[in-house]
């Protein structure tokens, strides 16, 4: 016979049977918690801590059993009682402090000033701004994603998440003194998606978003409190005579209409809460009191609760949470899977197949005639059952079900085991944690919720290593948030006695650890980083070197100030990306020289990163490039440089404005300094004679072509152009002294200068200054480069003049190539050149030549 209790034998029955509720003791706590009554509490949800601040406006009675504390410090328990954290306060009067989404303690005092701390006792502080340390803070509601304040001219002042934005002003309410009660629907549980501020003022209620400020217009107030439900989709309202009014929130329905002094409670209620989204709690000294709409009346139901002493109440999702001065309690309404299952007389198929496998355990033949008797809708009654054994807190129960389930799941053809392995596994994980040692009561509903890897981040929060890694582990989860924070915990809790030898040793445990658990797949970065922020720079660095991606390796080098270390392991990654973020980064920082020397000193090993440095500062600052060139004693390159800035200035002022919509000026001095710097660069080279003997004679040209330009008014462009091409331009422009003189200062060969003459005259087409060109001397070149010059540019008639001046035997050749054939054919009969008739006389293009050829043929004989 089973010794346990029957889960249904806590059930207390409304609504005619057909909804149960239950309390459910999760912990004993006598003597662990203070005294309740004097002390102002937050709690936070799903399953979390409990803080407790001394309520200076009460006196405190010496000799009381329980914990003590002062006034400044504020202790946060587990729901089991086990303390967890304690610290004081010296920051001004606090005004309110509640729980964040993620269990961090958000403390507010009247400056605007808040602090988020952790269950390490680290924090974190912000700022509400200037303006509210001016105006100050006379209240505020804090919820899981952000916090509204009321300053002292009764605005609101969002805050949304917990990253110390600046604070939001919501829309003026308009009162003139601070409301008899207030609360909030945050963004996530209301129609609008934003924040919605619901105040008591005189007999109505305001809801104020930021947008507008609306007047419900209800006529039932003022209220002492008001309570929104956790979907926010109702409010809990209790007026100062004691009407408790439940309303859905846009205030057209409403649910239930009661006065809390019917319920026979003797003193001021201390809270109204809702216990999930069906029923409010209503908690007096002594006393709680489920209240619940009825069909049957606006009354509603109502169950009574007894307490030794007063109570708190954390408002859950699926229920609430009651601490006491000696227990901790969990009140909820009964799911529907396990009120199926074991509602006394329930003939459901999940109740059957419970039925059913008891009887199989009792080696009872009815067993099987249970199941036949549900066989059409057997899948359905394993579903449920596993799903009450969830949401049952006594492991034996929660066994039964899931045997029960499996028994069921043996008669059916096909059938997915997938639910069933994880509530197995979400069940040996709640378990573990609702241990009291551990203290985190969490439902099955929140932990769907809240997610597994929510819950291992609150065991690493408590510093429950084992238990998160082995969690994790078990759920096939990645082990790197619970190494990580464990290395966090290791640093710190070594850092004021740390040497070198212990860096070596914490490294060390921190790198087998990281391996042997995590598959060397974790990142040391983070850990690194955390190394250095609490000054154990060498244990940082060491780290450092089991990090494999250099993108996380090098950024914390940087903020380290190892430049050296950084700009090496960004050239060993190959990331060239990586490289120039390192070297804008030092440029920026370091003094020009100590830049410069840093990448000079590395060597062969910084070699790529001085390659990349040049090929952007050649693109982006070339002043730089100068100056590093100068810092490494680099004279050819800084010669190149100055030569290609000399050579670009020069191409930028050919460009014509038009082109380049804009407007050029050339600057001749600029680009003689410029060479004249690259000859000086290159005198200081002893292997470089030629190149700074080409720089003198540049600087000569340049100073002649500047000179040129203004003899002619600067009507004649020759500033940058080459020696060939000044001469072309004398020469076009009627200046043959002047080409003379470029061709005797800088001795150009007669042929040469021939060749230029030729092809610049041609080009004129001033065919008469060419023809007094070659009588002026004996031509250098001959007269056949004459005749094939003018031939390709098209003027065979000029080009034929000058065959008579060329060779006798290329004569016939030439001619041929002027398409001068009748010449051609005369030249032959002046030489007798019969064959070479012959040769005419076959490629003559037509017969009229070719009778004119055979009559000087004829001629010859």
């Amino acid at each position: 016979m089973d010794t346990v209790q029957h889960p249904s034998a806590t059930w207390e029955a409304v609504s005619n049977g057909i909804v149960f509720y239950r309390r459910q003791q999760l912990y004993t706590l006598p003597g662990k918690l203070p005294n309740i009554t004097d002390y102002l509490i937050a709690g936070c949800k799903n399953g979390g801590p409990i803080a407790f601040m001394r309520d200076t406006s009460k006196l405190v009675a010496l000799g009381r059993g329980g914990p003590a504390f002062s006034k400044s410090q504020i202790q946060v328990y587990s729901p089991a009682g086990e303390g967890l954290l304690l610290f004081s306060w010296d920051q001004g009067r606090i005004v309110r402090f509640g729980w964040t989404f993620d269990e961090r303690l958000v403390v507010l005092n009247e400056e605007g000033v808040y602090r988020l701390y952790d269950l390490q006792g680290d924090y974190q502080q912000f700022s509400l701004g200037n303006e509210a340390a001016e105006l100050g803070i006379i209240d505020a509601r804090i919820h899981e994603n952000g916090l509204v304040a009321l300053t002292g001219s009764l605005t609101l002042l969002e805050v949304k998440d917990w990253e110390g934005g600046r604070p939001l002003a919501l829309a003026n309410p308009g009162i003139s003194e601070p409301p008899h009660s207030w609360a909030v629907i945050p963004p996530d549980q209301s129609i609008s998606r934003h924040v919605e501020v619901l105040l008591s003022v005189d007999a109505t209620i305001l809801t104020v978003d930021t947008l507008e400020s609306a007047d419900q217009r209800v006529a039932r107030g003022p209220f002492l409190h008001v309570s929104p439900s956790p979907n926010g989709k109702f409010l809990a309202l209790l007026t100062f005579s004691g009407l408790l009014w439940v309303v859905s929130s846009d205030f057209q329905r409403e649910l239930v209409v009661l006065d809390t002094a019917t319920v026979g409670a003797e003193g001021p209620v201390n809270q109204v809460e809702w216990c999930g989204n069906d029923a409010v709690l209503v908690t007096w000294n002594d006393l709680a009191s489920l209240i619940l709409p009825s069909r049957d009346n606006l009354a509603g139901e109502t169950l009574r609760y007894l307490y030794l002493g007063a109570t708190f109440v954390v408002t859950e999702a699926d229920g609430a949470r009651v601490i006491g001065q000696d227990v901790c309690d969990f009140i909820q309404k009964v799911p529907a899977s396990s009120v199926s299952i074991f509602r006394p007389g329930s003939t459901s198929s999940s109740a059957i197949l419970f039925a059913a496998w008891e009887s199989f355990v009792q080696r009872s033949p009815k067993a099987d005639e249970n199941i036949r008797s549900i066989r059409s809708d057997l899948a359905a009654a394993v579903n449920e059952c596993i799903d009450a054994a969830g949401h049952e807190w006594d492991p034996h129960w929660q066994r039964k079900l899931l045997s029960a389930a499996k028994f069921g799941w043996g008669f059916l053809d096909l059938y997915n085991p997938t639910d069933f392995i994880a509530m197995g596994q979400a069940l040996k994980v709640l378990n573990a944690v609702r241990f009291y040692e551990i203290g985190i009561p969490l439902t099955y509903s929140e932990y769907q919720y809240v997610s597994p890897a929510h819950l291992i981040n609150r065991l690493t929060s408590r510093n429950l290593h084992l238990l998160a890694i082995r969690v994790s582990s078990f759920l096939s989860l990645k082990p790197d948030v619970v190494l990580k924070h464990w290395a966090s915990v290791k640093i710190a809790r070594s850092k004021s006695s740390a040497v070198d030898s212990e860096d070596d040793e914490v490294c060390r445990l921190i790198v087998d650890k990281f391996e042997k658990l995590g598959g060397g797949e974790v990142s040391y970065a983070d850990i690194a980083r955390r190394a250095w922020e609490v000054g154990r720079t060498g244990l940082a660095t060491k780290l450092l070197d089991h990090e494999t991606r250099a993108s996380d390796q090098v950024p914390l080098l940087l903020t380290m100030k190892e430049d050296k270390l950084a700009l090496v392991k960004a050239v060993d990654s190959g990331d060239t990306d990586l490289v120039y973020h390192v070297l804008l980064h030092l440029h920026k920082r370091l003094p020009l020289g100590s830049f410069f020397k840093l990448i000079e000193d590395g060597g062969d090993q910084l070699a790529p990163a001085s390659k990349l440095l040049q090929v952007y500062a050649r693109e982006q600052n070339r002043e730089m490039l100068r100056d590093f060139y100068y810092s490494d004693d680099r004279r050819v390159e800084s010669a190149t440089l100055a030569l290609d800035e000399a050579a670009q200035m020069t191409v930028r002022a050919k460009i014509p404005s038009v082109i380049c919509n804009l407007q050029v000026t050339q600057d001749p001095h600029a680009v003689m300094t410029a060479v004249n710097a690259a000859e000086k660069f290159f005198s200081e080279d002893k292997d470089r004679p030629f190149e700074a003997k080409m720089m003198n004679e540049s600087v000569r040209l340049l100073a002649l072509q500047q000179q040129y330009e203004k003899d002619s008014d600067g009507k004649v462009k020759f500033f940058g152009q080459s020696v060939s091409e000044t001469i072309r331009t004398c020469i076009s422009n009627d200046m043959s002294k002047k080409a003379d003189r470029i061709k005797s200062e800088f001795k150009v060969p007669d042929k040469r200068f021939w060749h230029l003459k030729l092809h610049t005259l041609t080009a004129m087409r001033d065919f008469g200054a060419l023809d007094t060109f070659a009588r002026s001397r004996r031509s250098p070149i001959g007269y056949e480069a004459f005749v094939k010059h003018l031939v390709e540019a098209g003027h065979l008639k000029e080009a034929a003049s000058y065959v008579i001046r060329c060779d006798g035997p290329k004569r016939v050749g030439l001619y041929v190539l002027c398409e001068d054939w009748r010449a051609a054919g005369r030249e032959c009969k002046e030489r007798g050149d019969k064959k070479g008739m012959e040769q005419l006389r076959k490629s003559c293009p037509n017969a009229l030549i070719a009778r004119e050829l055979d009559q000087l043929m004829a001629s010859m004989k």
